[in-house]
């Protein structure tokens, strides 16, 4: 009896690690957390950012989102991306974070004529696989935080793109917030694993949309 309780233990031990394992290796060679030494050198130069929303609070920003947005502002003014594909969750009106990112990037000084927004990224399978069937894109670098990274990472390339993904540490500046959702990755990976295993469709999977490939034909080298 304790011996098949203990089997039952590991086996539910491997199932639980399976998907952090899956992105983590899935990822590996393809991000890198924003302030390590010499980081903004092994961030390749792409069309495109695609920031994943993380929440609003009284209409802006999350702390979390603000990092991330933050982030994309210092990659499109260092020439590492031509254009930003912001997507979040706008399921209804009163909760618009493709807007509340894009006002807060025009802010600090990017252009609005630069920004998509992708109202339907639901979650980041969603968001991966509309930046690629809805908008065009082809390859991408992510912005999130350094804990969603490798399964953000995962799901996009799974997705088929051409993924890198950049990470902010916000665990010293934010380590509340960071630690609950690290926790809920646990969670988020064996459901996104499941989403890239059955190749899920998005909640709106359509329809396409040009906005994005005319940004960069028209930055384009």
């Amino acid at each position: 009896m304790l011996r098949r309780a203990f089997q039952g233990a590991v086996a539910l031990s491997v199932l639980a690690v399976t998907p952090l394992t899956w992105a983590w290796l899935q990822s590996s060679g393809h991000r890198v957390v924003a302030g390590t030494p010499g980081w903004l050198e092994r961030v390749p130069g792409s069309g495109t950012a695609l920031v994943l929303g993380a929440g609003l609070y009284s209409g802006r920003p999350s702390p979390l989102l603000a990092a991330r947005l933050d982030l994309a502002a210092r990659l499109y003014q260092e020439g590492k991306v031509r254009a930003l594909l912001l997507s979040g969750d706008n399921s209804r009106t009163e909760y618009d974070e493709p807007t509340a990112m894009r006002d807060y990037l025009a802010g600090r000084g990017v252009p609005v004529s630069a920004m998509v927004l992708d109202y339907a990224g639901f979650d980041t399978w969603d968001s991966c696989v509309r930046a690629r069937e809805v908008f065009g894109a082809g390859e991408v670098t992510v912005v999130t935080q350094a804990f969603h990274l490798p399964r953000a990472v995962a799901l996009c390339r799974t997705a088929g793109l051409r993924a890198f993904g950049v990470g902010d540490d916000s665990s010293r500046q934010w380590p509340a917030p960071t630690y609950v959702y690290a926790a809920r990755e646990f969670f988020a990976s064996a459901k996104g694993l499941g989403d890239a295993v059955l190749d899920a469709r998005p909640v709106f999977p359509g329809p396409k949309e040009s906005s994005l490939r005319n940004i960069l034909a028209q930055t384009g080298p």
